[in-house]
């Protein structure tokens, strides 16, 4: 069970069952942290009645794809974030819903692609902050979400690098495996957006003096960071954005110059038939002419034949057309 009960700010209790936790918010002294991972409605009914939790945030909870939000009612918070998980080459958004009382974190997870055991290192790690209650929890919780979309963001700024570097590789600029890997980076970055650029009104609500559920002097600093983190990303994804825009336009551009080369060529070829043609057509008519019938005028038109098309293919190669 991801059950996690704090007294005083230090560890007291976990792996207790979730029906125990109604014994222990009684308590002020008391921070419980409770995880629910693809819970049933009823589940959620029960807890929400437990807690005292709006009916209309239950309600969100059950309702899917839900955007990144901060809805704030009169005795808890409501906070919708998404996790980012990776799921054969494509972003599969996680979504976690969050739940903060006065003295409670409730964690709903829309499934256990969302390691939450990662969440729980980074409170043990800082445990000295874990006297301030829920508001350190949901610190934790939210600089995890915002540093697995920042080390995802890194990610995909190396791919947009890399296709840019692969548009000048003559190998693959015209390949099918360029324009796969630009369609997936574009997809994922879209869907990167999506749950990235909510963030900044997710933070910024919490950072506001007047939200008095989370307000700390203290981990105040902590929380900004996270913004900061959070305003690093959405540019991010606004830069790779730009640059995959950069990239689909010069792709076009050598597409169009690479056709103006292919037509050069093909125009070439065509001029160096053309000679031969016209010689042999006029040769070929059903009329006398110099030469028919006598071996000279067949040496003549083929040497001149060759001559023709030698000197086409030599000016044509001069001026690169060839």
């Amino acid at each position: 069970m991801h059950t996690r009960l704090y007294r005083n700010g230090v560890l007291e209790k976990e792996g207790f069952p979730v029906e125990e936790v109604s014994d222990h918010v009684g308590d002020p002294d008391n921070t419980v942290w409770f995880d629910l991972c693809a819970p049933s409605a009823d589940d959620l009914a029960v807890i929400g009645e437990e807690l005292g939790l709006h009916e209309l945030a239950v309600e969100d909870v059950v309702t899917d794809h839900q955007r990144p939000k901060v809805d704030v009612y009169d005795n808890h918070l409501f906070i919708t974030v998404y996790g980012v998980h990776f799921d054969d080459g494509r972003i599969d958004p996680v979504e976690v819903n969050v739940f903060v009382t006065g003295n409670a974190l409730v964690t709903v997870r829309a499934s256990d692609h969302f390691d939450i055991g990662e969440v729980v290192k980074r409170w043990d790690a800082a445990a000295s902050l874990a006297g301030h209650g829920v508001t350190f929890l949901l610190h934790g919780l939210l600089d995890y979400v915002v540093d697995t979309q920042f080390d995802l963001v890194q990610d995909l700024d190396g791919q947009a690098e890399a296709l840019e570097e692969a548009l000048f590789e003559e190998q693959v600029t015209y390949g099918k495996e360029l324009q796969r890997s630009m369609f997936v980076l574009r997809r994922n970055t879209a869907t990167l957006r999506k749950v990235t650029m909510p963030m900044r009104e997710v933070v910024g609500t919490l950072l506001r003096r007047d939200q008095k559920l989370v307000a700390d002097p203290v981990l105040a600093p902590y929380y900004a960071d996270v913004y900061d983190h959070v305003l690093r990303v959405t540019e991010w994804v606004e830069s790779i954005r730009e640059t995959l825009a950069n990239v689909r336009e010069t792709r076009l551009a050598q597409q169009g110059f690479r056709l103006n080369e292919i037509m050069k060529r093909v125009t070439s070829w065509a001029a160096i038939i053309a000679v031969p043609t016209m010689i042999t057509g006029f040769y070929g008519q059903n009329v006398p002419y110099p030469g028919s019938g006598e071996p000279w005028g067949f040496w003549t038109s083929s040497v001149l034949i060759a001559v023709t098309s030698v000197w086409l293919y030599s000016v044509f190669k001069r001026k690169d057309w060839l």
